[in-house]
């Protein structure tokens, strides 16, 4: 029993101390410090193509299927224990999963991306319930401000509450105008990526933050100016590059990938409710805040007074011609760096020469695919050349778009004009470039079947040339197997595996190929 009273006694005369120390004992965790990145020291942006043919200027609006590799190096002050880093500025569309960090001591604890923006309708839908200014212009131009309080989402009518009740903004003779004392929480002016990290100690450290994003794409444009004797030519090249994104990066490392790599990630539709722009829809207020003064013209829309620019317009700028390309090997891609730095404007375009202007030796062949061809069709004009050194080339080229000219002596003075346009694959050093254009009615093809049995036809190939000087013609057999074709009557070269007719067809002259398909072959 005497032991007993003495640990009792004890403890009473611990529990006041037991008492003092619970409230440290179960403190709440300190609040994380919040530190900002400084601004992009440098930064890089690698541009890979949609897939199909990429990038089409004509509809660059809002968004593009191209994605961007994004790297920055930034310096940051981290204080001892858990902090969250901001880095304002981020590219919009980026992919948060695929951030990479470097140079951080404690590692990344957690990443969120914060693209809600300042916009119109994300402050008007964030002072949701939260007191305003409502400032009204009568039609002799007085302005009469009061309090309000937004009682209504971002959809349909704009509704707050007055001293005189609930009413609809812009639905009288007023021009109404909001105006906001501050900026809710969660909006920012520009996309921002949060990191939360522990460091053991106060650091001064710089950064590099490595990411992939959307609304990015390129596209190579190629320029060919035939000679006289249509033989030669200068061809020139251009890379486009484009940005849907509302970040910008300026002085930027930039270069593009030609080739397709798998990247099938898929998006979701954009979603109208983050559009930037308000309307609403109109009735009668409940209640009338002034005297009704004279009937005026319709309102403009409820304008938002808010510290924010608006999205900059489509642009389109030209670096230096001087300015080339510098061709990479990336695996089985091709890398075209830049050389100078260069600004990826947000929602813009920019071309930069992807090479010198080359003088080229190429030929022009009229072709058609004689698989299925029944009756009369005019032949396809093409222009052919090989990626090769003696012709004018020699170096890796993008697939693209071709536009070709000519020089043309008019009843008006020389000019030079647009005689057709097509694509070009991508080709490598020492392929064969072919350059599709347009139908040529002068040269015209006829196939007919002269004879048909159980085991198969005889058919009889004519092709007419109905210019003034001798063409050269090649009829290809793309879907036809070559075992099928038997007995030619003219030789039948090999070409990327399949079977062509070539031949020169006189100037107003024409030429018979005769051979006989084997259904069973």
């Amino acid at each position: 029993m005497g032991r007993t009273a003495t640990a009792i006694a004890r403890c009473l005369m611990l529990a006041p101390l037991l008492l003092l120390a619970g409230p440290e004992l179960h403190a709440a965790p300190p609040a994380e410090a919040v530190v900002a990145a400084s601004a992009p020291i440098e930064t890089s942006v690698t541009i890979y193509r949609s897939a199909g043919d990429g990038l089409d200027t004509r509809t660059l609006a809002s968004r593009l299927d191209g994605y961007a590799l994004i790297s920055e190096t930034r310096e940051v002050d981290l204080p001892a224990g858990p902090a969250v880093v901001r880095f304002a500025g981020v590219a919009a569309g980026m992919l948060a999963e695929s951030v990479v960090i470097s140079g951080l001591p404690g590692g990344v604890r957690e990443k969120n991306l914060d693209a809600q923006l300042l916009s119109p309708r994300h402050l008007y839908a964030g002072w949701f319930g939260r007191p305003v200014t409502l400032r009204r212009t009568g039609a002799d131009g007085t302005v009469h401000s009061e309090p309000a309080v937004v009682r209504s989402a971002p959809d349909g009518a704009a509704i707050v509450e007055t001293a005189h009740g609930f009413e609809a903004l812009t639905c009288g003779p007023f021009n109404d105008q909001l105006v906001y004392p501050g900026v809710p929480d969660g909006l920012f002016a520009t996309p921002t990526l949060s990191i939360a990290t522990d460091a053991p100690a106060p650091v001064h450290v710089r950064l590099r933050l490595a990411y992939l994003a959307w609304d990015y794409d390129w596209r190579a444009d190629y320029v060919l100016k035939l000679a006289p004797d249509l033989r030669h030519g200068v061809l020139n090249a251009w890379v486009t590059l484009a940005s849907a994104d509302v970040t910008s990066f300026p002085a930027t490392a930039a270069a593009v990938v030609a080739g397709h790599p798998e990247f099938s990630e898929a998006r979701d539709e954009a979603d109208d409710a983050d559009a930037e722009t308000l309307t609403y829809q109109c009735f009668p207020r409940a209640t009338q805040a002034l005297p009704t003064p004279p009937m005026v013209a319709p309102p403009a829309p409820v304008m938002m007074e808010m510290a924010m620019a608006a999205p900059p317009p489509m642009l389109m700028k030209t670096m230096n011609r001087g300015a080339v390309a510098q061709v990479e090997n990336l695996g089985d891609l091709k890398l075209y760096r830049l050389p100078l730095p260069t600004t990826v404007a947000a929602r813009a375009q920019k071309q930069v020469a992807l090479f010198a202007p080359r003088n080229v030796s190429l030929a022009l062949v009229h072709t058609i695919a004689l698989d299925g061809l029944e009756g009369d069709q005019p032949a396809q004009l093409m222009v052919r050349t090989r990626n090769r050194a003696d012709q004018g080339l020699g170096l890796a080229l993008p697939a693209g778009r071709v536009r070709v000219l000519v020089d043309h002596a008019g009843s008006r003075g020389p000019a030079t004009l647009v005689v057709g346009a097509g694509t070009v694959e991508d080709r490598a050093v020492n392929d064969r470039v072919d350059i599709a254009l347009s139908a040529t009615p002068p040269v015209q093809v006829r196939q007919r079947a002269t004879h048909r049995d159980k085991t198969g036809r005889t058919v009889t190939v004519t092709v007419s040339n109905a210019n003034p000087f001798a063409v050269q013609f090649e009829g290809t057999f793309k879907q036809t197997p070559a075992a099928s074709i038997r007995t030619p009557s003219a030789p039948l070269v090999l070409q990327d595996g399949h079977r062509v007719w070539a031949v020169r067809v006189p100037a107003q002259g024409r030429v018979t190929l005769r051979y006989r398909v084997d259904d069973n072959g």
